[in-house]
């Protein structure tokens, strides 16, 4: 592990550039080898389930990703899915952990087979998942399938914002100030390959699905 003093780079600064991890610690910049871990790693039976979850979470997050970016401020330089699916990833994971155990058996898996999985779950546990955790607003929570409106409460005073939920069309937003926005329409991916970003929009995912199995802490964060 090396100190970083000089100017330039690696000062007061973070991320990985060619096998060499900055990190900053008690204001001091450090630099370490990145490890290299051996492909083995990543085909064990539970890295290929953390990989089947962590692919059904990007189908779902890209999915319901113009709803997601209505209903949830962001936190710091993340983005809404991001803060969507930290709050939500230990509920997505036990969610998902039956269907991405047939899908590593061989079972092909559809988004519909996915939306099915989290809404029976989120039937069952009805504040687990949460689908609107905006500033100044009361939050929401999954208690079945995705509803087709969202309407977000104010914590102060009678300010409420109506979402119309379309995921394959134009969805409408009603906002406090009563104006409407409406927005276009989104892919909609139909298998667990799809889960890569495709559509310029950052689609969250990680922790413990991700890691070296395809995702950082949430995913690659784009707004």
């Amino acid at each position: 592990m090396a100190q970083i003093k000089q100017v330039g780079i690696g000062r007061k600064s973070s991320g990985t550039i060619d096998g060499i991890t900055y990190y900053v610690r008690g204001g001091v910049t450090y630099a370490r080898s990145t490890p290299n871990m051996p492909a083995s790693v990543y085909n064990t039976p539970e890295a290929k389930l953390r990989q089947a979850i962590f692919k059904m979470v990007q189908m779902h997050l890209k999915y319901h990703l113009r709803t997601i970016k209505q209903t949830f401020t962001p936190k710091g330089n993340g983005s809404p899915s991001n803060r969507y699916y930290s709050v939500n990833s230990k509920a997505l994971s036990a969610a998902l952990t039956p269907l991405a155990e047939l899908y590593c058996a061989g079972q092909d898996v559809t988004i519909t087979d996915v939306e099915q999985a989290i809404s029976d779950y989120a039937a069952e546990h009805p504040t687990s998942i949460k689908i609107a955790s905006k500033s100044g607003y009361q939050e929401v929570y999954l208690t079945g399938p995705w509803p087709e409106t969202i309407t977000l409460n104010a914590r102060g005073g009678d300010s409420t914002v109506i979402i119309i939920v379309n995921e394959n069309g134009q969805q409408t937003t009603i906002n406090a100030d009563g104006s409407v926005t409406v927005s276009g329409s989104n892919t909609n991916p139909t298998n667990p390959t799809n889960g890569s970003n495709t559509g310029g929009d950052d689609t969250g995912g990680g922790g413990d699905n991700g890691g070296g199995d395809g995702g950082g802490e949430s995913g690659a964060d784009q707004n």
